[in-house]
């Protein structure tokens, strides 16, 4: 899941959210001094990808591309949270622009007080709006097309992100119905270990 997935699928609390979106570029590593809540939406984080790495959906919604390819997972990735943007309000109790809205403020706010990797990571991600980059398939390839320019030239030479998209395209119909699958699994899974009382931006 990318980092739409990955905020909403937190409890409704700034540091837990944060949490949560920093796990990857801090690679999970917890600073001195942070917060329970901070943590606690590391571990969340961790809990997703496991859950997500392991699923036969996941596996299905990779075949459906190609046979191999070392950018498969991250395809779906950025896929998946075009589809959770397509089908938000089936999932959340809040429009999509209010909910990034509030955790941009949020995280704004907080970001100064956090070790300067983590507040420029926060600080990126408002700026570059990341939460809102996948309305429309042409913004899903655009993304495509931005990765291949962070990628290494001796992996463009096997394969590139951009040459994904027309199998995308043809696929999304199968893929969204993988999602449609996956999603409420992975939300129910993650429930049994969360606060409810700070999910109630969840519908499931």
């Amino acid at each position: 899941m990318n980092w739409l997935a990955h905020v909403f699928l937190s409890e409704l609390d700034i540091d837990f959210q944060i949490g949560n979106f920093l796990a990857d570029p801090l690679k999970g590593r917890v600073w001195e001094n942070a917060s329970d809540e901070i943590k606690k939406g590391m571990q969340t984080h961790k809990k997703i990808d496991s859950f997500t790495d392991s699923h036969e959906i996941i596996s299905c919604s990779k075949k459906r591309l190609r046979e191999r390819g070392l950018l498969k997972p991250v395809i779906v990735d950025l896929t998946y949270d075009y589809l959770l943007t397509k089908n938000w309000d089936k999932f959340c109790t809040i429009p999509l622009k209010t909910f990034s809205n509030s955790f941009y403020t949020q995280a704004y706010k907080r970001a100064p007080f956090m070790p300067y990797i983590a507040n420029i990571s926060i600080t990126n991600m408002i700026e570059r709006d990341l939460l809102n980059k996948y309305h429309t398939i042409n913004q899903l390839k655009t993304s495509f097309d931005r990765m291949d320019k962070r990628l290494s030239p001796r992996l463009l030479q096997r394969e590139t992100a951009s040459g994904y998209s027309n199998t995308v395209i043809d696929n999304i119909n199968y893929l969204e119905k993988d999602f449609l699958e996956f999603f409420p699994q992975l939300c129910k899974t993650l429930k049994s270990d969360l606060d409810k009382n700070k999910l109630k931006h969840w519908r499931l």
